[in-house]
């Protein structure tokens, strides 16, 4: 066996990626900038996911914003800044959270070789927490 893994990004390698958002930090972006602040951040739909009749649902906010995070450290493309609107959280009609990779996004997972990315989200009081995983392989295989 060698000593040191295979290097990020070699054959058979899946960098998992994590990201943690604090509740209050986005409650004072919303309360200084507005909710067009996060219009930056998230399309139409993932807006609509995070809406409940009161307004914006901060945890949920939190939840998509610490997805994308995670998603974007799975890629591990250096020199790159996250591609916000590239990487779209939406909640699949089970409830659980779907990635779906567009443009810029989608061209740095295929250089990477990843087909997909999977996150679960999870979030409680003052922060929201994400995990990322790539998948790597065929695109054309069976999705949950």
């Amino acid at each position: 066996m060698p000593a040191h893994p295979t290097a990020a990004g070699g054959p058979g390698w899946a960098n998992l990626g994590m990201d943690i958002v604090s509740v209050k930090r986005v409650r004072r972006l919303l309360d200084d900038h507005g909710e067009g602040f996060f219009e930056r951040m998230l399309d139409p739909g993932e807006l609509a996911d995070c809406r409940t009749s009161g307004g914006l649902d901060l945890l949920s906010l939190c939840g998509r914003i610490a997805a994308k995070e995670a998603a974007f450290k799975t890629l591990r493309v250096r020199g790159r800044f996250l591609p916000w609107r590239d990487i779209v959280v939406r909640r699949s009609d089970g409830g659980w959270p779907l990635v779906e990779l567009r443009r810029g996004a989608a061209d740095m997972a295929a250089q990477s070789g990843i087909t997909d990315i999977t996150v679960s989200i999870s979030h409680d009081v003052d922060y929201a927490v994400a995990v990322a995983a790539p998948i790597l392989g065929d695109p054309s295989g069976p999705r949950p």
